[in-house]
């Protein structure tokens, strides 16, 4: 095949089939190669840095061309189908079966003997299209949920590697925090909607997980409570280091929280003692004003009744009150023992019907807006009756969320995620324990005992009617 012709950045429209040489991990795109759909993934693309991007004249839009020959962007030789696709190049519509849409002038004797005769349209099979569809959705779906999850496995190593450094070089273990959050950040701050995506599998220690998860929903929260930049990377160190005075405590309390009634009065005074070991810590590290008031305040409640100062809502950081609400929604899904873990729904209606009054009424609020009533790793019924687990919410659209599908006749591994953006007449209607499955669903949609959370690009929604039909 031939080199694919490039087009200047500045000259990229909706229509154009660009492919991008890059690696996975150095864009935001499910696919290095795709059509155009937005003009936000044109901007998106001229933030990568690069001049040029090459194009594919047989999967471009030929108006598209058109306009872009006419324009001068590029040139007709370049504009023609590739010429390892000769029933491409005779395409009725096509740039050079159509020697006005590249710009050519009608009746000019040298551009009518360039015409090239039309050959008979192509057949059209609509379920080869939809098959054909649903692979390359599938493929972007993979690849989505391995980036999530190798990014995920990344900052549990930076979180495992700042503790390991924090007694004996705790200046370099917030350098390692900060490296880590900037990336986060960086991938965050620049895109318009954010989803929330369920993971198959958390990576690492218990410690590490929930650091991680924590960190990833508060810094969702903070953008959405348009906190600055600024305030953002004081949330993210906080949020990653605010269990760092743990490493204090002896193993058998540093998880008291999630099981109080079973503890000592010494036990609970013991672990109530990390909050001021992980500010003597932060101080070692010389973390930033905000950060170290995070890792002080995150057990403070908006009620007064948290500890170690009873602060209340009033005297606590913008920070602190979104970690304090995070940290108690993660403990209450991962708790240390798995046989006490509440799903997130369970979680949210027990902190909504039990617990409102504890938390920054502003903060509560944007976290609701934000998870859904059903977030991510809830397992549902929907209002055809099918069973489904919650996989990925839009962090500014939470009420039609993505959800897989139990579906018996095929593995997990291969079914497509359902969203219920594209479903109108298809809803949510109710929340199950997993323990009220039938078996057969149960094994199908293997809900995770621990529940890991990270970020995507909120993308445009993928399964349409078509692809959803032919899955019937």
């Amino acid at each position: 095949m031939q080199e694919r012709p490039s087009i200047d950045v500045q000259h990229l429209c909706i229509g154009l089939h660009i492919h991008l040489d890059l690696g996975w991990m150095e864009h935001p795109f499910p696919l290095s190669s795709f059509r155009i759909a937005s003009a936000e993934q044109i901007e998106a693309v001229r933030a990568l840095g690069l001049a040029r991007v090459r194009f594919s004249p047989q999967r471009s839009d030929a108006a598209t061309l058109g306009e872009l020959v006419a324009a001068g962007a590029v040139a007709f030789d370049a504009a023609a189908p590739e010429a390892s696709d000769p029933t491409a190049a005779r395409a009725p519509g096509g740039v050079a079966d159509n020697p006005a849409a590249a710009g050519i002038a009608a009746g000019d004797p040298t551009a009518e003997a360039a015409v090239v005769p039309a050959a008979p349209a192509p057949v059209v099979d609509a379920d080869a299209q939809a098959r054909h569809r649903r692979r390359e959705a599938l493929e972007a779906e993979m690849v989505c949920a391995r980036h999530a999850e190798r990014q995920y496995a990344e900052a549990g190593r930076a979180v495992r590697r700042s503790f390991e450094l924090a007694l004996s070089q705790p200046e370099a273990a917030r350098e390692h925090c900060e490296s880590r959050v900037r990336e986060f950040l960086g991938g965050l701050l620049d895109a318009s909607e954010m989803a929330i995506r369920l993971l198959g599998e958390g990576a690492g220690d218990r410690a590490s997980m929930h650091a991680v998860n924590v960190t990833v929903i508060s810094l969702l929260l903070g953008q959405q409570m348009q906190l600055s930049k600024p305030e953002m990377f004081d949330l993210g160190v906080g949020a990653m280091l605010h269990d760092i005075g743990k490493l204090e405590l002896p193993e058998r309390v540093r998880w008291i929280d999630a099981h109080p009634a079973g503890a000592s009065a010494p036990e609970r005074h013991l672990y109530q003692a990390h909050v001021t070991y992980g500010v003597d810590l932060g101080r070692k590290m010389r973390l930033a004003p905000g950060a170290l008031l995070v890792v002080a305040q995150h057990h403070e409640l908006a009620d007064g009744s948290g500890f170690p100062l009873k602060l209340g809502n009033e005297r606590m950081s913008a920070a602190a009150r979104i970690v304090a609400l995070v940290n108690r929604y993660d403990n209450l899904c991962n708790p240390a023992s798995p046989a006490q873990a509440l799903t997130p729904h369970e979680a949210l209606a027990l902190m909504y019907g039990q617990m409102k009054s504890k938390f920054d009424a502003a903060v509560f609020g944007a976290f609701i807006r934000m998870m859904g009533v059903y977030p991510p790793g809830s397992v549902v019924q929907l209002s055809d009756e099918r069973h489904a687990m919650v996989i990925a919410v839009n962090a500014a659209r939470p009420l039609k969320p993505r959800v897989l599908v139990h579906d018996p006749r095929q593995s997990r591994d291969e079914a497509l995620p359902l969203d219920l953006e594209t479903v109108p007449e298809l809803g949510i209607r109710r929340s199950l324990k997993p323990q009220q499955l039938p078996r057969a669903t149960l094994d199908w949609l293997s809900p995770r005992p621990r529940i890991c959370y990270f970020f995507e690009r909120a993308r445009e929604p993928f399964m349409t009617a078509a692809v959803e039909a032919q899955d019937k």
